[in-house]
């Protein structure tokens, strides 16, 4: 009985070190991918100004393309930005088509469950938004029956107006808050849900539009990545105090979120 226990001991123990083993190697493979081929494979969505665009040149810029190259630049390797509409970022992630996702999502308690995220990049007020003209003040004035409001597929801005606009109906449109726009200006909502930043840069190209009294929500922005990738989602960590504490993250978000100076060099 004894020789049985210490066999079945024995072939525990080699149970939970192979398990181990397994799982350290599944940690380090992110990581050491990204060294083995030299490059980042990050997922993005482009109509996602001011945090991933294509510019009046062409070229992708934007918040997160601009700390993703300075990321890359640091680590001394490439990268590869693949676009995906805002609901096919996370399938695209779990599938292992990219190593993250650098774009403005929130770190919810359903999408940590399947996902790890860094530390937060940044935070943002999520706000309602309507066309100039239109009677509206507050976003409260929203949360009646007959209020059709739109938001972005499967984003936390839909989630928002669940919460705050129980009573309004909820349209939500696959490609961005770009998109949330054209259906408020064609009569098919009455107002959005997005986040300040995102609506001072579409401000811009959509002077009709204007921001509703009142704060909804506030939330945390942050760079998600594979459970398995544990290495890699220190190394975010670790990547975003450094950029904290020298200053180059406080520069971006001055230049491409907390003001419109990037308008002049990209519209």
């Amino acid at each position: 009985m004894l020789k049985k226990m210490k066999e079945l001991g024995l072939a525990l123990a080699c149970a939970l070190a192979a398990i181990a083993a397994g799982t350290t190697a599944a940690q380090a493979d992110a990581m050491e991918d990204i060294v083995t081929r030299g490059q980042i494979i990050v997922g993005v969505q482009s109509q996602g100004t001011p945090i991933n665009f294509i510019d009046r040149n062409g070229d992708r810029v934007g918040l997160a393309v601009s700390i993703i190259d300075m990321m890359a630049e640091d680590m001394g390797v490439t990268v590869e930005y693949v676009d995906f509409d805002w609901a096919g970022l996370i399938p695209a992630l779990l599938s292992g088509k990219i190593d993250m996702i650098a774009a403005d999502m929130t770190p919810t308690a359903e999408r940590s469950m399947s996902l790890i995220f860094s530390d937060p990049v940044f935070y943002t007020e999520n706000v309602a938004f309507t066309l100039e003209d239109s009677p509206y003040q507050t976003w409260q004035e929203l949360n009646v029956d007959g209020i059709a409001v739109g938001a972005t597929q499967a984003s936390t801005y839909g989630r928002v107006a669940k919460m705050f606009l129980p009573n309004a109906e909820l349209k939500e449109y696959a490609g961005g808050t770009t998109d949330t726009i054209q259906a408020l200006l064609s009569g098919r909502v009455d107002a959005g849900v997005s986040d300040v930043g995102t609506l001072r840069s579409l401000s811009v190209d959509f002077p009709q539009i204007r921001i509703l009294d009142g704060v909804m929500s506030q939330e945390p922005l942050a760079f998600p990545v594979r459970p398995d990738s544990v290495h890699l989602a220190f190394f975010l960590n670790n990547y975003i105090k450094l950029i904290s504490h020298d200053g180059r993250l406080d520069a971006t978000l001055d230049y491409w979120w907390n003001s419109l100076d990037w308008v002049a060099d990209h519209k």
